[in-house]
């Protein structure tokens, strides 16, 4: 798949089929993720993969939006550990930017995933942290559901010129 077509088509998926999702396609998505560009290259970013279903379903008990995690065959949970660093302050830009790797990874796979957002809401954050064995110096950012999507990807034109400004606003 190029670039722009994965761009284009990559959706938020909330339903997903029961199909497993092989470890390879999983590898492969976290490299693409840690190739992702960071301020000083300090790369904060840490994953953890999730199949368990018992934990899987346990995180719809306190993120409203994620409610898809259920069907989900794995989810990636995204963390910054920004103690230490010499910019530490940029660790949810470098996440972010390691998410949207991620997700087009995903998607030139042919998997789906949507973005359920964690940092900054600190009940999110706490019980992330609780269920996912999160030490106290790392923020988790995110929960990234994946799997084989039950609907179909389609091609999308967000481009908006009023939103474009050259030179000065």
């Amino acid at each position: 798949m190029e670039l722009m077509e994965a761009v284009k088509t990559r959706r938020s998926i909330r339903k997903f089929t029961d199909k497993p999702v092989p470890k390879e396609m999983i590898e492969t998505i976290l490299k693409a993720a840690m190739l992702a560009p960071s301020a000083g290259n300090q790369q904060p970013w840490h994953f953890i993969v999730v199949t368990d279903r018992e934990k899987l379903d346990k995180v719809p008990d306190f993120h409203p939006y994620a409610g898809m995690i259920r069907q989900a065959g794995v989810a990636i949970v995204v963390c910054g550990a920004p103690e230490g660093l010499k910019w530490p302050d940029f660790w949810v830009q470098d996440c972010s930017a390691a998410i949207e790797n991620l997700l087009l990874a995903a998607r030139d796979l042919g998997l789906g995933t949507v973005w359920t957002g964690v940092y900054p809401l600190e009940d999110r954050i706490v019980k992330t942290r609780q269920l996912f064995g999160i030490p106290e110096n790392v923020q988790p950012l995110a929960i990234i559901p994946l799997g084989w999507p039950a609907t179909e990807f389609k091609a999308q034109d967000r481009y908006d010129k009023a939103r474009v400004h050259y030179e000065n606003w």
